[in-house]
């Protein structure tokens, strides 16, 4: 090769003497490597800004949203409109994670009915402090999703007792329940729970001044593998109901009983003895506490006394 050829040759781009094709990103097969290799990392939010970029990436944004497994708004900051929601879910219906607690503000029968409708496989919803639904709501989800296990209801104020038995009866893989500050159900409720959903490990029924002994009896007896239950603000709870929750729920690892002023260290005791984590100080240890607090210091007490 003379000098003259080899000049021009190094003067060449070095992409013409490449054989071989340029590629770009969304040339990449979108559901066997896109959506399951690389979208799925992606928070949220930055998926709702990647939309904005091109059709093609809203495209591949909405296949990926189409086959998502868990949807919960919080990843995409502290509001999520209602036209983004419902945009997000239209074509979703292999869903087992649903969070909508950051929709609280506005989400409604009509926004939720149609996501829980087409999505039968949810496995844990979240709809604590969504005000705006109704019982419809809660029925839809007993109707459609059968192998429900977590359900968080807490300030649900609509929640009511034929909403609830509909999701007993239904939804008897339950494992995680919460109704705190579902204030329109009584006792009667809580037992029939308990009666359909013996797998119950975790239950909340605080803020809730129905609910009273013979509840918490019922729950003990029928929930034997019951791990965590929240009893704060139940102010009708006395220490029969403990003594019985004690005896048939060896599994038990948390109780909250705040506020339950007719709770007390005769019944907690044996808890205690099993290393149940109770919210509540012994009498001696909230003694000392409140000493502290009122002249500063706490004097040495031989607590092997």
């Amino acid at each position: 090769m003379t000098n003259n050829e080899e000049n021009l040759s190094m003067e060449q781009n070095p992409d013409d003497r490449l054989p071989c094709n340029s590629y770009q990103l969304l040339d990449l097969p979108w559901e066997d490597v896109l959506v399951t290799h690389v979208i799925c990392y992606l928070p949220l939010r930055h998926l709702v800004s990647l939309q904005r970029v091109s059709k093609s990436f809203r495209s591949l944004v909405q296949v990926y949203l189409a086959n998502c497994r868990t949807f919960d708004p919080a990843q995409t900051g502290p509001y999520i409109p209602k036209e983004a929601f419902c945009s997000m879910l239209h074509n979703n219906q292999v869903l087992h994670h649903l969070c909508i607690h950051n929709c609280s503000d506005w989400i409604t029968d009509k926004e939720l009915l149609p996501v829980i409708g087409q999505n039968q496989h949810l496995l844990r919803v979240d709809m604590r402090g969504c005000v705006h639904l109704s019982r419809h709501a809660l029925v839809a989800v007993s109707l459609s999703c059968l192998r429900l296990q977590h359900l968080n209801l807490a300030h649900c104020e609509w929640v009511d007792v034929l909403a609830l038995r509909s999701l007993a009866d239904h939804c008897s893989d339950l494992r995680w329940l919460d109704l705190t500050a579902c204030r329109q159900l009584k006792d009667d409720a809580v037992c029939y729970v308990a009666g359909k959903c013996p797998g119950l490990r975790s239950l909340s029924v605080a803020v809730n001044a129905n609910i009273t002994d013979i509840a918490v009896e019922e729950v003990a007896k029928r929930c034997r593998d019951l791990e965590m239950l929240d009893l704060t603000g139940c102010l009708r709870v006395r220490n029969e109901s403990i003594r019985t929750l004690a005896e048939y729920c060896p599994k038990l690892k948390c109780l909250k009983v705040n506020h339950c002023h007719n709770v007390t260290e005769s019944s907690l005791g044996v808890l205690r003895r099993r290393d149940v984590d109770i919210d509540v100080e012994p009498p001696l240890q909230r003694a000392l506490v409140l000493l502290q607090d009122v002249v500063g210091f706490a004097p040495f007490i031989n607590l092997q006394i």
